[in-house]
């Protein structure tokens, strides 16, 4: 990943470095990897109740990006330590909505720091972190596979199949009691291969500033493959 702010691209996955006495969370997108937050932990880690609470912390700042719906979870930590077993371990035993149903999130673990800038740009840059991107997003498409087809099911008109539908919903003011965008869908190849790569960064742009979720699938899953189908990108609303 490169480490520039001339554009964010999409977003790609949350990354969580988390060292003895702190966590660093990062946004990882497809162009920047963008440090969120740095949450403190305040007291000693063999205490549980303090263990506890600072794992709880890290939950409620994940909670604004999941809901964004970048759900594939990255969790970091130096060699021959716990730190990020022990937040698996709290997610499983206190965070079952994480884990189960339809809006599940995707985690993996891997070892080395993401603390500052040029920890996380080497680290983004390694064979093992591409691999664990890729196992995470092999999972989170299965679950939209699941959204997909249910809404294509409705009668309520909840799927829009073109850039030109998606662009006029979402850049237009939206009606109250009306169906809301909800997703944006669209395979890495239809990115890649767009000759409107101006309107689609700027309908992207626009979405994740409105708080619509937007991902770009790998055009060989079998949400990509569902995708490309249905042209490449589809807008899902919701009512």
């Amino acid at each position: 990943m490169k480490q520039k702010n001339y554009r964010r691209g999409y977003p790609v996955a949350i990354l969580i470095g988390t060292e003895q006495d702190h966590a660093s969370l990062w946004q990882v997108f497809s162009q920047v990897a963008k440090h969120q937050q740095t949450i403190h932990l305040n007291g000693d880690r063999k205490d549980k109740k303090t263990l506890y609470n600072y794992h709880e912390t890290i939950i409620n700042a994940l909670r604004p990006t999941i809901k964004e719906g970048v759900r594939s979870i990255i969790v970091s930590a130096p060699s021959r330590t716990s730190y990020a077993q022990d937040l698996l371990t709290h997610i499983s035993a206190h965070h079952s909505w994480l884990l189960q149903g339809q809006n599940k999130a995707s985690f993996a673990q891997i070892i080395g720091s993401a603390d500052t800038p040029p920890q996380v740009s080497e680290l983004t840059k390694t064979a093992v972190f591409e691999q664990k991107i890729q196992e995470n997003a092999e999972e989170e498409t299965e679950n939209l596979l699941e959204i997909i087809e249910k809404r294509l099911n409705t009668s309520d008109n909840l799927v829009l199949f073109s850039l030109e539908e998606a662009e006029k919903t979402i850049f237009e003011k939206q009606t109250v009691g009306k169906p809301q965008p909800d997703y944006i869908l669209m395979t890495d190849n239809y990115l890649s291969n767009s000759q409107q790569k101006k309107r689609l960064n700027r309908l992207i742009q626009i979405a994740q500033n409105k708080k619509i979720k937007v991902r770009v699938i790998n055009a060989e899953s079998n949400a990509g493959l569902r995708l490309t189908q249905l042209g490449g990108l589809i807008c899902l609303m919701k009512i």
